[in-house]
């Protein structure tokens, strides 16, 4: 039979426990006790005694085995044990064991334990063990040092075994055992603080948001949840006094407009606390709630000036500041009223060019405008009188991309920064020579694109080739000096500088190239009127007259005879060339002696001499040809014996100026000679003298006829000088019934400085009077020879001058 007491109080620290009076006692712990199975019913068998370490008042009880049958009852106050069933041992022998069990229970901090009739031992388990037992009394009990946690472990079961003394049974001794499974349930007590539940904890402030708005809820537990008690909460710090918190749910409102919170972020910590039952706060926990006031975007950046927002900004300043100064005349503030990332946005200056640039680029929430120059060129007064920009803010991490714009006006003032500007690098004109004095040449244009006074332009000129010139300093208008008087033949080239200055003394130059047109003004004229010459037939004897005209077509000539005698012509010319030459049909003298029935051969022809200028002028010289069938013996002097035959003094003075040229000569050898040896002072020794061998002397027989019969005649020409075409572009229509279609001359190419003018005498040149009769007409004076310089500088002016031209004719 199993069964168990128990011994309970109301309120214990300590566990109450029995008295232990020993074996075979009948009050105390029950230990040891044996009953005859022939008692009684009603019988009081034992009386149960025990006490508490606290003195406090003890009940006592008795439990059996589940699903056995009760045999015992006790009395809770008294502990008298009573049998209330008839025992048998036959009959509940397997239902026997040889002790039976009790239990009592107390509160705080410990478990039930069973107290074993017999000597009993803990099952020791695997893990370890809280509790300890008394082997003999089954006092179960907390190990020194162990403590029992509710929030740990809520029950725990131990294993006791109850062993007897031992006895002989069917003539053997034998020892009996039992085991028993303690559950011992931990009730809780308040020892564990509340804790928070799902921390961090975020909370966010709108700036929409008004008071009352709920912000944030916290929640907390007891940490004693077996037996939990009512949780308190409030704020302990960081609420600024904008927030408030409801005791019992932890939930956290808005106090005040987010306008007036001071800060962005707060820190608040929040206690929470046990509540006893009566009312005291107990343990607590802390945890800390952050709430950010968060920005809506609900602000676009806006433009202030000294006034408050505007978008129009005005300036007026000088053109071309230095780069990198700062417009202060613009006092323009940026401002986002957002906050955080909502507050920031970009400056863009857009408008002509990269003059301008705005700082700063990147702005948050506010900046101060500035902006710099960085192209002073291009603020230019000429260019634009004032200039116009858009300043834009837009934000940048913002969906919305707020923006805003203000109009930036700059007004520019003009400053003297041009310089007069001609419209050409270089002029060329043309003027008709003998065009009378104060003729014009050519108009030059220069201008000054600053404003006022700066952009007056007054005109001079210098240079060496300028001293036949003038320019009306406000026109611009070249004119000739009222005395100077232009000719071709003289000089036709004049190159000089024409200088274009404002009132503050910038200036620009050009060059002008002044080309002197050749009218024709001169005729023709022979080296002399009146030649004498001898022609062999099939040679031909060639005539040259001289045309001082400067340019084709005026000096360009034309031959032709006019008149024969006697009359019968036998005679043909080349109109280019000049050179006479017998009708082809003539071979030899006697076929002249045949025609003209003469055996004189002697001609006279009146040969005219025609150029082709407009108009043309011509002259005319009379030639006298000996005809001879075979070239004279002798060579050049047998054709001058010839040429002179009928002058004879001429003759004799050729031969005495030959013979006094020799001896002359051969005075001057010997005395050389002499005196080379007299002031070596040497005496040559005497040897023998070598004869040379002696050429035969090599003299020209003057009768010799030349390899060539037409070399006698024959005049070497000049080499003609390229033909120039000339376009006349003067505006001076002072020669009538002169019209020239010429294609436009190369560009000249002037030195750094024009070349120096030749000399020139006014009247020093004689003109020769065309002859329109076969009269021959006054040989004129030879025409001056210019210097070596002087070629050299036409040359280069005439490069410069075609080059000019084909840049001028590319451009069109």
């Amino acid at each position: 039979m199993a069964f168990s007491t128990s011994l309970s109080l109301a309120r214990a620290d300590f566990a109450p426990y029995f008295y232990d009076n020993g074996p075979y006692s009948h009050n105390g712990n029950l230990a040891l006790f044996s009953l005859s199975e022939d008692t009684a019913v009603g019988t009081q068998i034992y009386s149960l005694n025990g006490t508490d370490p606290e003195g406090q008042e003890v009940r006592y009880g008795i439990s059996f085995d589940p699903g056995s049958k009760e045999y015992f009852r006790v009395d809770p106050v008294s502990g008298n044990i009573t049998l209330v069933e008839q025992l048998d041992r036959e009959v509940n022998s397997p239902n026997l064991t040889p002790f039976s069990s009790f239990f009592f229970y107390w509160c705080d901090l410990k478990c039930a334990f069973k107290i074993p009739l017999l000597s009993c031992s803990l099952f020791q388990n695997p893990q370890p063990t809280l509790f300890a037992i008394d082997r003999f009394s089954g006092v179960l009990r907390i190990k020194s040092g162990e403590m029992l946690d509710y929030e740990k472990t809520k029950t725990h079961f131990v294993t006791v075994v109850a062993k007897d003394g031992g006895g002989n049974f069917n003539g053997k001794e034998q020892f009996m055992s039992s085991s028993a499974t303690l559950t011992i349930n931990v009730i809780d007590a308040q020892d564990t603080p509340p804790s928070f539940i799902g921390t961090p904890y975020f909370g966010y402030v709108y700036e929409i948001s008004v008071p009352g708005s709920e912000i944030f809820t916290v929640l907390a537990k007891d940490g004693d949840v077996g037996n939990p008690n009512p949780i308190h909460y409030s704020f302990e710090e960081g609420d600024d006094g904008v927030f408030h918190i409801n005791k019992t749910s932890g939930c956290i409102t808005l106090l005040t407009l987010p306008i007036y919170l001071k800060r962005e972020i707060f820190n608040i910590k929040v206690k929470v606390s046990c509540v006893s039952p009566e009312g005291i706060l107990l343990d607590y926990g802390l945890a800390t709630v952050v709430i950010r006031v968060v920005d809506l975007n609900n602000n676009p950046p806006t433009f202030y000036g000294e006034k408050g927002p505007q978008n129009m900004f005005e300036l007026t300043m000088y053109e071309h500041p230095p780069e990198g100064e700062i417009l202060r005349g613009l006092k323009i503030t940026v401002n986002d009223s957002d906050q955080g990332a909502n507050a920031k946005f970009n400056l863009r200056l857009i408008g002509p060019g990269r003059m301008l640039r705005v700082v700063p680029q990147t702005v948050l929430n506010e900046a101060q405008v500035t902006i710099l120059v960085e192209d002073s060129a291009a603020m230019d007064y000429e260019k634009n009188h004032f200039l116009t920009y858009k300043l834009l803010a837009v934000e940048i991490d913002t969906p919305e991309r707020f923006s805003a714009t203000a109009d930036i006006v700059i007004h520019l003032l003009d400053t003297n920064d041009n310089a007069p500007k001609f419209s050409s690098d270089y002029y060329i004109a043309r003027i008709p020579e003998n065009s009378p004095g104060g003729s014009n040449v050519v108009s030059v244009t220069a201008t000054d694109p600053d404003s006022g006074p700066w952009g007056e332009v007054k005109y001079s000129i210098y240079g060496s080739g300028a001293d036949l010139f003038l320019i009306q300093p406000a026109s611009g208008i070249i004119y000739t000096q009222p005395w100077a008087s232009l000719d071709a033949e003289v000089r036709s080239k004049y190159n000089f500088y024409v200088k274009a200055e404002d009132t503050e003394g910038k200036y620009s130059l050009a060059e002008v190239f002044v080309t002197v047109l050749d009218l024709n003004d001169h005729p023709p004229a022979f080296n002399d009127n009146f030649l004498e010459t001898t022609m062999v037939i099939g040679a031909p004897v060639k005539i040259e007259a001289v045309d001082d005209d400067a340019e084709i077509p005026n000096n360009v000539i034309e031959y032709a005879i006019m008149k024969a005698d006697p009359d019968n012509n036998i005679f043909d010319i080349n109109a280019d060339t000049g050179e006479i030459m017998l009708k082809s049909y003539i071979k030899s003298m006697a076929i002249i002696q045949n025609i003209t029935k003469q055996r004189d051969c002697t001609w006279s022809l009146v040969v005219q001499a025609r150029d082709r200028g407009q108009p043309s002028f011509s002259t005319t010289a009379v030639i006298k040809i000996d005809i001879t069938e075979t070239q004279l013996k002798g060579g050049p002097l047998g054709s001058f014996l010839m040429h002179n035959r009928n002058k004879p003094l001429q003759i004799l003075g050729m031969l005495a100026g030959v013979i006094i040229f020799m001896v002359i000569v051969t005075v001057i050898i010997s005395t050389a000679t002499f005196l080379r040896n007299k002031k070596s002072n040497r005496i040559l020794p005497n040897r023998r003298v070598r004869r040379r061998k002696q050429h035969p002397w090599n003299l020209k027989n003057p009768f010799k006829k030349p390899e060539n019969p037409g070399v006698k005649f024959r005049v070497e020409e000049e080499e003609p000088e390229p033909e120039v075409v000339v376009e006349n572009v003067n505006y001076n229509n002072n020669v009538p019934n002169v019209v020239r279609q010429w294609p436009p001359p190369p560009p000249p190419f002037a030195p750094s400085l024009p070349p120096p003018p030749p000399p020139y005498i006014p009247g020093e040149r004689r003109w020769a009077v065309p002859t329109v009769s076969a009269t021959v007409a006054a040989k004129p004076k030879k025409k001056p020879v210019g210097t070596r310089e002087d070629t050299v500088n036409k040359a280069l002016v005439s490069e410069l001058k075609m080059r000019l031209e084909q840049k001028r004719m590319k451009h069109h």
